[in-house]
Parts: C-alpha cells; sequence; structure tokens
C-alpha cells in the first residue's frame, strides 16, 4: 500500500505529492485524528511531504508525524518550499521520519507557489515540475524495486538552524461572515469557533490556510509585515529553482 502522509495547509505540498505518486492520504493537518492509531507494515511505501517553514518541519506536523507508527515501512521524503531555500527541512524530516520507524528510501526538494507571498513560485508546480516529479516517480520506483536499503544522504545541518521565524498571523476585516469554516479547518485551532474574528497568536503558525479558505476573503496578512516580507524574499527569490532529487 502506498501512503500520502500530508501536511499541506494550502494545497501546495499536496500537489507535488500527488504529481509524484498518488496514495491514501493521512492529513497531518488533522488536528483531531488519533496519529497514534496510524500503523504501518514493512511491506507499505510512505510520501511524508511538508512544506519547509523558514527552514524546518512545521512543528505541528513534527508532533504528529512522531506519533505515527512506521514498522519499517519505506519512506520518500518530501520537502516543498517557496524558491528561496529549505535548509534543514529534509535533515529534520528524515530524524523524524526514522524516530517514527520508517526506513527513508528516498529524499526530494520541490518547489510550490510560496504560501504568503505568492507572487514567489506563482502556480507552481507547473507542468514542467510535474514531468520532472514523474521522472522521479520512476527513479525511485526502481530502487524500491531493486531492493535498494542504502539510505540517501540528504542535505542539511545537524543540529538544525536555531530560532523559529515568528509566525504571521493573518488579520480579520469586516468582511467576515462569522462562517467558522475557517475556526473547523485550522490545523492547530488557532481560531475561535465561537467568534472566528478571534486569532490565538501563540497558537498560530501563519500556514496561511484561513486565507485561502476564507469564502468572505475577509481573512489577509498584515498589509505591512507582507511588504517587508516580500522585498526581503526578493533577492532571495530570484531566478527559478528546480527540483532536487536524493537517491
Amino acid at each position: 500500500m502506498i501512503y500520502q502522509l500530508l501536511f499541506s495547509p494550502t494545497g501546495g505540498t499536496r500537489a507535488v505529492a500527488d504529481a509524484l505518486c498518488p496514495g491514501q492520504v493521512i492529513d497531518l493537518c488533522d488536528r483531531d485524528r488519533d496519529f497514534a492509531a496510524v500503523t504501518l507494515t514493512a511491506d507499505d511505501v510512505a510520501i511524508i511531504a511538508v512544506p519547509s517553514y523558514g527552514g524546518w518541519v512545521p512543528v505541528p506536523a513534527a508532533r504528529r508525524l512522531a506519533q505515527v507508527q512506521g514498522n519499517g515501512a519505506r519512506a520518500v521524503l518530501v520537502c516543498v518550499y517557496g524558491n528561496r531555500a529549505y535548509e534543514d527541512t529534509l535533515a529534520e524530516l528524515a530524524d523524524l521520519a526514522e524516530a517514527a520507524g520508517f526506513r527513508v528510501a528516498a529524499g526530494v526538494a520541490a518547489v510550490a507557489e510560496h504560501s504568503i507571498a505568492r507572487q514567489f513560485a506563482a502556480r507552481r508546480p507547473d507542468e514542467a515540475d510535474k514531468a520532472v516529479l514523474q521522472g522521479f516517480r520512476g527513479k525511485i520506483q526502481t530502487k524500491l524495486d531493486a531492493g535498494n536499503d542504502t539510505v540517501p544522504t540528504l542535505p542539511g545541518n545537524r543540529p538544525y538552524k536555531p530560532g523559529m521565524a515568528k509566525a504571521m498571523v493573518p488579520r480579520t476585516s469586516k468582511r467576515c461572515i462569522g462562517c467558522g469554516r475557517c475556526a473547523a479547518a485550522c490545523p492547530t485551532g488557532a481560531i475561535d469557533a465561537a467568534d472566528p474574528r478571534q486569532t490565538d497568536p501563540a497558537r498560530c503558525i501563519g500556514c496561511m490556510r484561513c486565507v485561502r479558505l476564507c469564502p468572505a476573503e475577509a481573512r489577509s496578512p498584515d498589509p505591512q509585515a507582507l511588504a517587508a516580507l516580500s522585498a526581503h524574499l526578493e533577492p532571495l527569490c530570484a531566478g527559478r529553482k528546480e527540483n532536487e532529487l536524493f537517491l
């Protein structure tokens, strides 16, 4: 069985994972799921895909993956980033997967539209990306079919880079209709279900899922903070970065 263990608040990571290899989805964004009850076997293959948040695995994704019982399932690790850099994300993801009982078979670093400053890597993964990812699939399958258990060398540092960037908490405008869709879908439960206009900044990870889901377009990043982020990223995101495979 092929599984996709996905943390994809805005859909970019899932688009990459689907292009790489479809499978039965285990949604790491589901804050109500008992991940300790998720059990794989040595015959299974897991596509474990997360976005890079400032060079790290998102904290809730790390905590939920740590509860899964890998039981020797082979894992293809996928780190998705917005055309800046992914730094230690793959290394951290490998450590998490191995601690959960997975055997790391391959790693992929792939580009998708930046979840906050969407002008960077806009509309990626595009058709060219998908063709490359499908090519990766064939190479990974060849390794798995050959029974090759060598562990790939993945980029990243140990210890991981210090510090964690402060989350950009979305603001709510007067257009909010109080439907509660954002609160229900928030991966961390940061939005008050009784009053969706209220967001707990201590729990928000700035994933922007609420921004994408809001039917009234009532949630958005702070304009000044977004402008500052965009200016910071402009030189770092220059040029088209390509997807990478590590076998």
